[in-house]
């Protein structure tokens, strides 16, 4: 018996532990924020539940510099917000509502406009939410369940998940979640950073690194750029993580960041005493202790303009009516009624009571209520537990109440639990992606066979990455370019070689799903005057159907190469031509978050409108790209013989210079009106590049220009020359001797202005050389 009593004791030992543990692992950040960040190319849109006199809590935005304009009704109460690249979501309905409704607006990349509005949630309370670039995600009330909004590949990483969660953070292209009871962190997603080992109470997420508070409230952070960019050393209470950049908030209110780039807070506000802080990319923001005001840092325009304060009588956290660890001073006044915002838990931030002392008591004793009889309960199941083992094999047993049940045997296996039914391969995917693109139709599967004709020959207009172009009108009255999938025909289809259904056609039709959704997803999140619209798609059993705006003068490649008397053949039309395709592209690489390459940039891809505006289609091979120059993905090559970059072709490297490859190529095809790939006078194939750069080289581009257009005339000249040594540029071996996008549209724009007016070109302008 004494050796029974001995294991009691220390497992009442453990039992206290337990309960500090417990104590000390509550969550240190609050659950819903009240700030948000959100980003476009060129500005940065600032969200904040706030209190204005008169008035309920109510959300408020303003953008720097200033232009977007989030329509949302004064009186209608948020629980929290989320905001990322292009959207802000907001959680309706108040702290203690049983039910939430999620609302997002996108706007457009470009300039702040074209926003739209769209719910895409209602369901059970969500009581955490947050964003990463792109993805919303949140836990309902009591489940423990991930539920992501805008994130096509979501379903597929969910079932990793687990289920226990009760806070989430979100990075770029992946999620984190902590259980509080647990104290453990587990992460997914295609790029989730490995999560660490140990015990926390809090995590954050970044765009590609992520950070953790442990138990005795200090940092651990893991993923890219972490071992590299080491934490400082403290004690912390919450963190805000960007992109490879930091802050964090210690106990003593102060901020401290790092980071790539030597990134630190600004002097201004090294004094400055927060009560929490919020973060995006490369800007952060702060709610003051002193008087809840909310001050950013991070980017020019808030670094140049130091205390500057976006609003007044910022909410710092969601209010609660019940706060186990004290509640920040004044934070009443903008709850209302008999609300308040909690300070975090943690060992060493001493108690502030609550302006009551009744309320206070009440406090106390409810927590050591509950602490004690939760703790009573254990420990009597553990004493009973430790009974039963201690008595087992020996005659303890004094009343049987019925037949002891037979003992399973052991070597008889437990059958698995089946597995979960997989979810469909693209109706799933699609949903959420949908759920966030209101602008996007839906089209009926019989609208568009019944506009074809069921997509009759004769309706046929050219090919795309994955399928078949038509040319239909809808009842409505609009002209619409259909581009169909193989794999809707693949049953019948010679190409794919029959109905056999072997592993080469699955594999094909599996190629053919990446690029309807690559296209779907690329184009549903970017909007630019020269990039063809999507205007919406079909997906009806085994029909994969993107759905674009007509463009009514066809491809620049038939005009180049088909049509003999084109309104192209002059040269300020060509020039108008490749300087709307390069401001397209440049869309892609500079303003498009994330980044976008290309891939497959070439003359037929260049369509043209009915006003001879040209834009770049077929986003099928298209990724998202690393946010420099100086970066690269590692894959195989893909694109089109004749523009595909050597150097990734060789090397398996991909950057935006590729890209810039393949314009160049283009520009060589609009100079010269050769194909990329042709025959000789031998009827021997030969590159563009090889037979039309060294007559450029040489100050002979005459001898290789196209004859279908007039010779330039005296003003015409010193363009075609600039351009043509563009071009030569472009295609250099080496990515690093080739211009950038942005380079290039500046080089066409004073080429075209160069048929109209005399200015002075020189060699060394277009931005790189090739001697």
């Amino acid at each position: 018996m004494a050796h029974l009593l001995g294991k009691l004791r220390s497992l009442l030992s453990l039992i206290v532990s337990s309960f500090l543990f417990l104590f000390l692992a509550l969550p240190s950040v609050v659950s819903l924020s009240t700030v948000s960040i959100s980003l476009t190319a060129h500005q940065t849109l600032i969200c904040a539940l706030i209190k204005t006199p008169g008035q309920n809590l109510s959300l408020n935005c303003t953008s720097f510099p200033a232009g977007i304009q989030i329509p949302v009704n004064p009186d209608a109460p948020f629980a929290g917000i989320a905001g990322g690249d292009g959207f802000l979501c907001g959680l309706k309905g108040s702290f203690v509502s049983p039910t939430s409704v999620l609302v997002c607006w996108r706007f457009s990349a470009v300039n702040g406009t074209d926003i739209s509005h769209n719910r895409v949630y209602k369901g059970r309370a969500v009581t955490e939410l947050d964003s990463g670039d792109a993805h919303v995600c949140g836990l309902a009330n009591g489940t423990g369940r991930l539920e992501c909004w805008q994130w096509r590949r979501f379903n597929r990483n969910r079932a990793a998940a687990p289920n226990d969660w009760s806070s989430v953070a979100v990075g770029r292209d992946y999620a984190c979640g902590l259980n509080n009871e647990k104290g453990k962190v587990a992460c997914i997603g295609d790029n989730a950073p490995v999560r660490p080992n140990g015990r926390f109470k809090a995590v954050a997420a970044g765009s590609r690194h992520a950070c953790a508070i442990s138990w005795n409230n200090e940092l651990e952070c893991w993923g890219d750029g972490a071992a590299e960019i080491k934490p400082p050393g403290g004690y912390f209470v919450s963190v805000a993580l960007g992109e490879n950049r930091s802050c964090a908030l210690r106990l003593d209110n102060r901020v401290v960041c790092w980071g790539q780039d030597d990134f630190r807070l600004p002097e201004h506000l090294g004094d400055a005493e927060f009560v929490a802080i919020e973060a995006k990319r490369r800007v952060f923001c702060g709610v003051l202790a002193s008087d809840y005001s909310l001050l950013c840092w991070g980017n020019q325009h808030f670094d140049s303009r130091p205390g500057l304060k976006v609003f007044d009588n910022v909410l710092p956290g969601p209010c609660r009516s019940q706060c186990n660890c004290g509640i920040l001073p004044y934070s009443g006044k903008l709850c209302g009624g008999q609300e308040n915002v909690c300070r975090p838990c943690s060992p060493f931030l001493p108690y502030t009571p609550p302006p009551s002392p009744v309320e206070g008591l009440h406090g106390k004793l409810v927590v050591f209520l509950v602490v004690g009889c939760v703790g009573s309960a254990s420990l009597l199941s553990v004493f009973g537990f430790l009974l039963f083992r201690y008595c087992q094999g020996r005659v303890c047993r004094v009343h049987d109440s019925g037949r002891i049940e037979e003992t399973p045997n052991p070597d008889q296996a437990t059958p698995p639990p089946p597995e979960p039914p997989q979810p469909p391969p693209l109706e799933k995917r699609l949903s959420h992606l949908v759920s966030m693109d209101s602008h996007l139709e839906e089209f009926p599967l019989q609208v568009l066979a019944r506009a074809t004709d069921g997509f009759a020959e004769e309706f046929k207009i050219g090919t795309g990455s994955f399928g078949s172009v038509y040319h239909a009108s809808l009842d409505d009255g609009r002209e619409v370019a259909i581009k169909r999938a193989e794999t809707s025909t693949a049953a019948w289809s010679p190409r794919l070689g029959g109905g056999g259904g072997g592993p080469s056609l699955r594999r094909q039709n599996e190629d053919i799903d990446r690029a309807f959704l690559n296209e779907l997803e690329s184009l549903s999140r970017l909007n630019h005057k020269n990039l063809v619209k999507l205007s919406g798609f079909c997906e009806d059993g085994n029909e994969l159907i993107l759905v674009y705006e007509y463009m009514h003068n066809g491809t620049l490649h038939d005009h180049l190469h088909r049509i003999p008397d084109s309104p192209l053949n002059s040269w300020p039309a060509r020039l108008r031509v490749a300087l709307d395709a390069a401001r397209g592209i440049e869309y892609l690489h500079v303003y498009a978050i994330p980044p976008v390459i290309h891939r497959d940039i070439k003359s037929s891809n260049i369509l043209l409108d009915k006003s001879w505006t040209a834009k770049v289609s077929d986003f099928g091979l298209s990724l998202m790209g690393p946010d420099d120059d100086e970066s690269h993905l590692s894959l195989h090559a893909a694109g089109t013989l004749g523009y595909v970059d050597p150097e990734y072709y060789r090397l398996q490297i991909l950057t935006s210079k590729s890209d810039v490859y393949s314009f160049g190529v283009v520009l060589l095809e609009l100079l010269s009106g050769y194909r990329a790939i042709h025959n000789n006078e031998n009827s021997t194939p030969r590159n563009v590049v090889d037979f039309v750069t060294p007559y450029i080289l040489q100050d002979e581009i005459h001898r290789v220009l196209d004859r279908k257009v007039l010779p330039p005339n005296p003003i015409e000249i010193e363009a075609v020359r600039y351009v043509g040594y563009l071009a030569a540029d472009c295609v250099s071996l080496e990515g690093k001797d080739r211009p950038t996008i942005t380079e290039i549209v500046h080089s066409l724009e004073r080429a075209l202005a160069a048929c109209l007016a005399r200015p002075t070109l020189s060699r060394s302008s277009t931005g790189s050389s090739t001697s």
